[in-house]
């Protein structure tokens, strides 16, 4: 489990300097992808899913898991390098992306 940890941190830091534009916010999240899905409606059961979820849960639970005060080995790993501008760009990413939900 632990050596997967490391394949997202290397994706990280080669895809890191194109979240210094707007464009730049959907390959950053390719990182999250591993584990969040492509659109970030994931297909495990241990991530949830990020697609649509507000920008403001994204952000504060993002810095939760950089500054330790959200406990996850992988997350803790993903999150500590990234600056505010980063986590603002993987956060307005995901919550552009529309979810709909019906009722049976």
């Amino acid at each position: 489990m632990l050596r997967w940890c490391f394949l997202p941190l290397l994706v990280l830091l080669i895809v890191q300097p194109v979240w210094a534009n707007p464009e730049g916010e959907k390959k950053a999240a390719q990182v999250c992808a591993m584990c969040h899905g492509p659109i970030g409606i994931s297909m495990r059961p241990d991530a949830p899913h990020l697609a649509g979820q507000p920008i403001f849960y994204l952000v504060e639970q993002l810095k939760n898991y950089r500054d330790g005060k959200r406990k996850n080995e992988t997350m803790a790993l993903i999150a500590k390098p990234l600056s505010d501008q980063d986590i603002d760009n993987l956060a307005k990413w995901y919550s552009s992306i529309r979810v709909e939900a019906y009722r049976p």
